[in-house]
């Protein structure tokens, strides 16, 4: 395989390896003009000598920190879904093949990209990674304990408070059906659990000090049912919200509008296609949730439009439609520099 760039390049495609990166160069007809494999080690040399063009890659591991080297040395470097390169896979299945399904796929007017995040936007999003892991943990070391104890006829109440404090009340009662060793697993679990929760409380801590300290989430935490966890989720995953050419597609981005399947002429709307982050729209349903909840609708914007959607549809789909309505506001805030949500009754909602 030629391992030197063919100056007649009009695109790259890169399938991403572990340690090993297959590259296929197209001219501007879509032939391919070359084919080349590269360790981790050689694959930055190449590009370096390589004419500024052009790269297409799959949304994967290691994507995001390849793009931004590309595009540092002048690269126009982009990361496309995996589901939008399959229709361009021809035959078997191949490291070659897949990387000249990406040269192709890249070079697609209608293509969508995956945005290109910032070094800053990754560890935010590893820290809220980390974090859910752990309240998922948190949560499956109460179910065991409740498990277990409800093998001994011992019932706890629902709710974080609840189990702290029938748990301890069982463990203190010598007079129940607890045997010694299951009172020492309990203890246990109780020790785990501790553990858990002050890495959940350091981990909110770090998020919530981010979000006092950057401007931009700051503006976000003006808008109803955006809270720090929510805001610098929505940063991490978007950025500047300027991939996005109007406020709905940033809400079909986080699968909040209805799934379309229309033929003959025919509309069909489906339920929200649940599509993209589904962390960023658990945390903006949960908001709209709370918003729903506790909005002042006599002073707020958003009142009198709320009233009016719950009047004639079921309250859960009101709260996802207020997601949507809180997802476009969003990206209204993310794309004006210094723009703030206006709460007051007269505003625009």
């Amino acid at each position: 395989m030629r391992t030197k760039p063919v100056p007649e390049t009009f695109a790259y495609g890169i399938d991403i390896g572990k340690k090993v990166f297959h590259v296929v160069a197209v001219n501007r007809e879509g032939a391919v003009i070359q084919q080349a494999r590269f360790a981790r080690e050689t694959l930055q040399a190449f590009f370096d000598v390589a004419p500024r063009v052009l790269i297409g890659m799959e949304a994967c591991p290691g994507s995001q920190w390849l793009a931004r080297r590309l595009r540092a040395i002048g690269h126009d470097a982009r990361i496309i879904p995996a589901r939008f390169v399959k229709p361009y896979v021809k035959s078997n299945k191949t490291d070659t093949v897949d990387a000249a399904a990406i040269a192709e796929a890249v070079t697609r007017p209608t293509m969508r990209f995956v945005d290109v995040r910032t070094p800053e936007q990754v560890d935010l999003q590893a820290l809220h990674r980390i974090r859910d892991r752990l309240v998922g943990q948190r949560t499956a070391l109460m179910n065991q304990a409740r498990a277990f104890c409800i093998e001994y006829g011992l019932a706890m109440r629902v709710g974080a408070g609840g189990f702290h404090a029938d748990i301890r009340r069982h463990l203190a009662n010598i007079d129940n059906d607890l045997t010694a060793t299951m009172r020492g697993l309990l203890n246990d679990i109780l020790d785990d659990l501790a553990h858990v929760e002050g890495r959940v409380k350091a981990l909110s801590s770090k998020i919530e000090a981010i979000a006092r300290d950057d401007e931009t989430i700051s503006r976000l935490l003006t808008i109803p049912g955006i809270g720090p966890l929510g805001a610098t989720a929505l940063v991490a995953a978007a950025g500047d919200g300027r991939q996005f050419r109007k406020a709905r597609d940033m809400a079909a981005w986080l699968g909040l509008v209805p799934a379309e399947y229309s033929t003959g002429g025919k509309q069909t709307l489906l339920g929200i296609s649940k599509r993209g982050n589904r962390y960023v729209r658990r945390l903006i349903i949960h908001g709209a949730r709370s918003c729903f909840l506790h909005l002042n609708r006599e002073s707020h914007a958003l009142g009198r439009w709320l009233s009016a959607l719950e009047a004639r549809t079921h309250r859960n789909k009101a709260v996802v439609a207020l997601a949507n309505k809180l997802t476009r506001i969003v990206w209204a805030v993310l794309t004006q520099p210094g723009a703030v949500y206006l709460r007051s009754k007269g505003a625009a909602a």
